[in-house]
């Protein structure tokens, strides 16, 4: 039994030294130390969680003063929840031989414990304002600090010479997917341990959110840097025996020498730009920023800007490019391509497809278009023109809108369009939530006798699961895997051609073949048994006169 003025001297000395300015951490543990002494304690630690969760998971942090090694039971154990819901733990140990204590000298050890998770509560809070401040929920650093940063290199104006990048992990969602996301957790941390690790102490790297990280370092490291983002691999599973190759498209802005900061938007602009344009590009891309880019973002701010006006104002008009029956030369279909008519200016489709691609403005554009041809083929229909099946593209960002197989009936419905006359082109995806919205889209169409087709067939990540899951009508087989001529047959595109086609006719797709443009490429479809051709061949994407001109002859001669 320890005496009162003991305790009250403990007391005293406890709360001196927790409230103390500056705090001594020495004289904390030599207090703490002699307490578990005269209390005869084998051991006394806290811990810290975050949240309650955090404690379920496990996530937290332990602090130990005193341990001699000789502890077998727990004596007394308090859980506290802070208003901020931080929990706090204090635990005090003994040997079975002291664990039978007296009312009092519990009181007092409870006493004395709260007071030490009141320390360990208020101390530790001030660290977790700090790193919420500077770090996310899931200890990376974030974009404060990488703001924090920049503030103080540039006070010291030392940032010029300096390399600053914005990377975004490539395929990472696939990632996750494959190796599930607990792993992908793993993984995630250890690539960005090695970005920060090789960038050491000249910068700093910093998480936006998900997969995407900025920071910036000396060039002296650019190399070893470099290297990291275009591939690595990276290992997990239980005994870390596993690994998985890991790159980012990684956009750079080389700061000059000397470089004063303006605004964090002067640098994120930059290198938001360039990882964009190497998001494009092909896995573990670097894209180093240069004025053709700012070039590019001026125009592209301006086709944002003029969009919706020139949408108002009826400027995007439909082009047809026929699809025709080399066997006869007969019309048999063709695509409605839009190009933008502005001042009697064609503004060509990579000007500003792309633009539109960013948002959902395109899926606007999109609509507009099907109600475009909608109109034509009704206005044929009347006028008893001879018509054929027009197809309508449709980016892949409508397959998310549950709404999207309605709009396109509704338009089609609206004009009285047969629904034989319209056919509606989409091209793959990679992911496997859009491939389920993919086969919805198109299961729905086919109940409705609308035409489908997948369109670049042979570009990009073309699976057999596209042409085995989703009941197409039709395989538009993009013109990079047509042989240019017959004289190749032992060559591997030919090879490959010929057994596209023969699976296309096996499971009843109809083939269109893109970009034919010469005599030799008609004459490998004719030996590949190919009947419908589209491209330079017979016709650009023509106007709605000339195209009307065309049906009329039915024919190319």
């Amino acid at each position: 039994m320890v005496a009162k003025d003991k305790f009250i001297s403990f007391m005293e000395r406890l709360i001196w030294i927790t409230h103390a300015e500056p705090f001594i951490h020495e004289d904390y543990v030599e207090l703490v130390e002699e307490i578990c002494e005269e209390y005869h304690l084998t051991k006394g630690d806290t811990e810290f969680y975050r949240t309650p969760m955090m404690e379920r998971r496990g996530i937290g942090e332990v602090f130990c003063d005193f341990d001699n090694g000789k502890s077998e039971c727990v004596l007394l154990r308090i859980r506290v929840i802070a208003s901020s819901k931080a929990v706090i733990i204090g635990t005090l140990y003994c040997t079975k031989k002291e664990s039978d204590r007296g009312e009092e000298e519990l009181t007092q050890l409870e006493t004395m414990l709260r007071v030490i998770l009141g320390f360990v509560s208020r101390k530790r809070l001030i660290r977790t304002l700090e790193e919420f401040g500077f770090s996310d929920m899931d200890g990376y650093a974030n974009f404060r600090a990488f703001a924090r940063y920049l503030d103080i290199k540039n006070a010291e104006n030392k940032l010029g010479g300096k390399v600053a990048f914005h990377i975004d992990l490539h395929n990472f969602t696939m990632v996750n997917q494959e190796i599930g996301r607990e792993n992908g957790d793993v993984v995630l941390k250890k690539y960005f341990n090695m970005i920060k690790d090789a960038i050491d102490d000249t910068g700093i790297v910093t998480r936006l959110g998900g997969d995407k990280f900025v920071g910036i370092f000396d060039r002296k490291v650019k190399r070893s840097v470099y290297e990291i983002f275009s591939g690595v691999p990276v290992s997990f599973g239980e005994l870390d025996d596993k690994k998985i190759m890991v790159a980012a498209a990684a956009g750079i802005f080389m700061l000059p020498n000397p470089y004063m900061l303006k605004g964090y938007g002067d640098i994120m602009d930059k290198i938001m730009m360039a990882s964009s344009t190497a998001k494009r590009e092909a896995s573990g891309s670097i894209v180093v920023y240069d004025d053709k880019m700012k070039k590019s973002k001026e125009h592209m701010k301006k086709v944002q800007n003029e969009y919706r006006a020139a949408l108002e104002k009826e400027e995007f008009k439909v082009y047809y490019q026929p699809k025709v029956d080399i066997e006869n030369n007969l019309i048999v279909g063709a695509e409605a391509l839009c190009r933008w008519v502005q001042d009697n200016r064609i503004i060509p489709p990579d000007d500003f497809i792309p633009v539109l691609e960013m948002n959902t403005d395109i899926c606007d554009l999109d609509f507009y278009m099907l109600e475009h041809v909608c109109q034509d083929i009704r206005r044929w229909l009347d006028e008893g023109r001879y018509v054929v099946r027009i197809s309508v593209n449709f980016s892949r960002k409508h397959l998310v809108s549950v709404d999207f197989l309605d709009h396109i009936l509704n338009i089609v419905d609206k004009y009285e369009v047969p629904h034989e006359y319209i056919e509606v082109e989409l091209t793959e995806t990679t992911t496997d939530v859009l491939f389920s919205d993919l086969k919805r889209v198109v299961c729905g169409l086919q109940e409705q006798g609308i035409c489908t087709a997948v369109d670049d067939f042979g570009v990009g990540y073309s699976s057999l699961n596209l042409i085995r899951d989703i009941p197409w009508n039709v395989l538009k087989i993009d013109k990079s895997i047509v042989p240019k001529n017959v004289e190749e047959n032992e060559s591997i595109s030919n090879k490959m051609f010929k057994h596209v086609i023969s699976l296309a006719h096996d499971i009843g797709l109809e083939c269109v073949i893109e970009g034919v443009e010469t005599l030799d490429q008609l004459e490998v479809l004719r030996e590949n048994g190919c009947n419908i051709a589209q491209g330079y061949f017979f016709d650009r994407p023509i106007k709605l006169i000339d195209f009307e001109s065309r049906l009329e002859q039915k024919t190319y001669e």
